[in-house]
């Protein structure tokens, strides 16, 4: 489902938004939220199937949490505005270049009238990818959907008809791999927004004399902002509270690497520092915790602060290493329709693959970069993948570990959770700039509850309620909210914003 264009923003509205977003996550110390990754869509290790529910296998994936959902403003002038990380984008794309020629051109780009437009980092190039996506890779490809909002991004898949492999939708990202990759390329990281993947390129010219090959990627530059920059806290008690997301973490994972299903189940049993509302982050979760900065290669450890930990694995090739991390996001093939056999991963170690030389042997090698975002089946023999998948046969393991997730505020409530018993939709606009109406029902016997928090996950009001009906708010400052209505059994949650 598509996020529909917000034409009835006016430009007054979208500063007092950004400013109610600014000031709140100011009072809890975050700086920039994850947005979700508009995956809608339940799978188990083959396809598409109907939510789960709590304790059955597969519950706790991508699609039943909660996240602020993709949204975006035209701005009319060649810009568009994430509602929701307050960047401003390039709408259009020009021709592809080379990473010294995207960088050099943030220079001269004076798009929609402004002149501080740069190369956006990984984390913020990331920030546009959505998981609604299907990757074509494979013969005969249908059911194309890129993995960005065509609603408000020009895009292109590669040009076939030039050469090009239809997946060749490659962009810069102004980051730079601290490492090698492919035995000796210097590499920048990029996104493809047509397989949606996170991967490392060579940012020269690479290959032998009357053979080298100079890799184009497009650009689209960004301006504004402050998405990517952690500030992590050590809670002292097992867990880390990035103070600029809010999102809490486990420090450590257990060390025991498991196949998707296991890791699902393993993050909804989690009880960690007195929490139990653990999750497995989605894509963008757990890539938001990526340190760029850290390699194997050039500091001896994962891409993650020191604060957190990681176990440490013998690789393929029987060196040390680290291993790569599930997200709870599905990565939907296009063929055949509705294949969802494998889940996302973050490698924290180097990305490894298996590429052959003339004579045709095989070299395990770093392709990707510390940092890439892959996926992997979810379920299976690695043993049956013994040179890797895909055109750089990148290593499969299928058993990977896990680092769960939970909103430090305690907020995060599941989207499809329960029987479907209660309902509650919130009215009165959103933004609203005075009462707030919640229309609830149930069809449960037992007594309801309709509780409101602040994003600091104070309760402001507890309001007993009937099986159904109407209910008015009245509150007494601007901010973002959260209500919940709450049974014995299940409960359901909506978020709003209040002008006053």
């Amino acid at each position: 489902m598509k996020v529909e264009k917000k034409q009835w923003v006016t430009v007054q509205v979208l500063f007092l938004v950004l400013s109610i977003l600014a000031l709140t996550s100011e009072s809890r110390g975050a700086t920039f939220g994850v947005p979700d990754t508009h995956q809608s869509l339940c799978f188990d290790s083959i396809r598409v199937v109907s939510a789960p529910l709590s304790g059955e296998p597969f519950y706790g994936q991508d699609a039943q949490y909660q996240a602020p959902q993709p949204s975006y403003e035209d701005n009319g002038d060649g810009t568009v505005t994430d509602l929701n990380t307050a960047l401003i984008w390039q709408q259009g794309l020009d021709d592809k270049m080379t990473w010294s020629e995207a960088v050099a051109g943030a220079d001269t780009c004076s798009i929609g009238g402004y002149t501080d437009w740069r190369l956006p980092s990984i984390k913020e190039l990331y920030s546009l990818i959505q998981f609604s996506g299907t990757d074509p890779s494979g013969p005969a490809p249908v059911n194309l959907i890129p993995f960005i909002d065509t609603d408000y991004f020009e895009f292109e898949y590669g040009d076939t008809l030039a050469g090009e492999r239809i997946i060749d939708a490659q962009y810069w990202s102004s980051t730079v791999y601290q490492g090698l990759t492919m035995g000796g390329d210097s590499t920048a990281f990029g996104v493809n927004f047509a397989d949606g993947r996170i991967k490392g390129y060579p940012r020269d010219e690479v290959g032998p004399p009357g053979r080298s090959f100079q890799m184009t990627s497009f650009v689209r530059y960004v301006r504004g902002g402050s998405y990517g920059a952690n500030q992590f806290q050590n809670n002292g008690d097992g867990t880390v509270t990035d103070l600029a997301t809010g999102l809490m973490w486990q420090q450590a994972d257990d060390g025991e690497a498991r196949n998707w299903e296991d890791a699902l189940a393993c993050a909804e049993d989690l009880d960690v520092a007195g929490h139990s509302d653990w999750r497995l982050p989605n894509a963008h979760e757990l890539q938001s915790i990526v340190d760029y900065e850290r390699s194997i290669q050039s500091t001896g450890s994962p891409a993650i602060n020191p604060v957190f930990s990681c176990t440490q694995i013998t690789d393929e090739g029987g060196n040390t290493n680290y291993g790569f991390y599930w997200t709870g996001t599905t990565h939907e093939a296009a063929v055949p329709y509705d294949s969802g056999e494998f889940a996302v991963y973050v490698a924290f170690g180097e990305a490894l693959g298996w590429m052959t030389t003339p004579d045709s042997t095989y070299v395990l090698t770093d392709v990707h970069g510390a940092g890439a975002q892959r996926s992997d089946p979810k379920t299976g023999d690695p043993g049956q993948y013994p040179h890797g998948h895909g055109p750089q046969g990148d290593v499969v393991r299928i058993y990977n570990f896990v680092r769960c997730v939970r909103n430090a505020d305690g907020t995060g409530i599941s989207e499809q959770e329960g029987n479907g018993e209660l309902s509650l939709e919130i009215s009165g606009g959103n933004p609203s700039f005075g009462q707030v109406t919640f229309q609830y029902s149930s069809t449960l016997s037992d007594p309801l509850s309709l509780e409101i928090y602040d994003t600091a996950g104070r309760r402001v009001a507890e309001i007993a309620c009937l099986q159904q009906g109407l209910l008015t708010w009245m509150p007494e400052n601007s901010g973002v909210y959260f209500a919940r209505l709450i049974s014995s059994q299940e409960s359901t949650s909506g978020k709003f914003i209040v002008f006053r």
